[in-house]
């Protein structure tokens, strides 16, 4: 391994897909089984558990409430690090004040394992069904997400009146424990996003299925661009890149 270069890690990601036809019973079966594969990854030695944030796409991923599930895998693991693989930060879907009290919160529970991943959406049932104009959500993740982590690291938040958020001066509590706050990641599905996420000093969350060639072009131009061009959206840069890549395990 080269110098200054981390070795690779392994991580599980979940949309808590539930296909039809529905039992009663079926949702609460699908969490409690994540639940047991979570805690057991975590004695395996896996790295990261990633957990999306997703509303209405019924079967897709029955995962609206991300905070509340891995909340309740931090009380069962003691390792494995918590990953909001998203949080959606348009205000609309979250407002800033609630992303930074829930995700310091969790910080704090799980003894500082959290890594705080952000996003857009770009599924018309989420957006719409929250009244989010789809040209305008680039800006509304990137002013929820700042706001965000200005509660987080403000003592106290100084206020906010922008174009999507406004909010008065207030001590936003608890503060998480990792300092200044947990690492900082962006949903990446093209080039181009990826290399936003260099320039602003976020870890590239890359939910695209690319082959390893492609996926080596991406990483020397998010490491390039990061090089060049990086002005942090938070007070720490965080330089990586998460790939998602599928696999099957079966009995033989």
């Amino acid at each position: 391994m080269p110098a200054g270069k981390e070795a690779m890690r392994f991580g599980i990601f979940y949309e808590h897909q539930l296909p039809r036809p529905w039992a009663d019973g079926d949702d609460q079966q699908l969490l409690a089984d994540a639940l047991d594969q979570v805690e057991l990854a975590d004695r395996v030695g896996f790295h990261h558990v990633w957990e999306v944030e997703h509303h209405f796409l019924e079967e897709y991923s029955h995962s609206s409430a991300p905070e509340l599930f891995l909340a309740a895998a931090s009380q069962r693991t003691t390792d494995i690090r918590l990953g909001h693989g998203i949080v959606l930060t348009a205000p609309q879907f979250n407002h800033p004040a609630r992303v930074a009290e829930r995700i310091a919160t969790l910080d704090l529970l799980s003894g500082g394992r959290v890594e705080f991943g952000s996003g857009e959406s770009s599924s018309e049932a989420e957006l719409g069904g929250f009244g989010i104009d789809p040209a305008d959500k680039r800006d509304a993740w990137l002013e929820g997400l700042e706001v965000a982590l200005r509660c987080m690291t403000e003592t106290p938040f100084g206020g906010h009146d922008g174009r999507f958020v406004q909010m008065p001066p207030r001590n936003v509590v608890p503060k998480p424990l990792q300092s200044p706050h947990p690492p900082l990641w962006v949903a990446c599905s093209r080039r181009d996003t990826i290399l936003m996420a260099a320039e602003k000093g976020l870890g590239a969350l890359s939910f695209a299925f690319i082959d390893p060639e492609e996926a080596a072009r991406w990483m020397h131009d998010y490491e390039t661009t990061m090089a060049e061009k990086c002005v942090p959206v938070g007070s720490a840069v965080n330089p990586n890149v998460a790939c998602v890549t599928p696999m099957m395990l079966c009995d033989y």
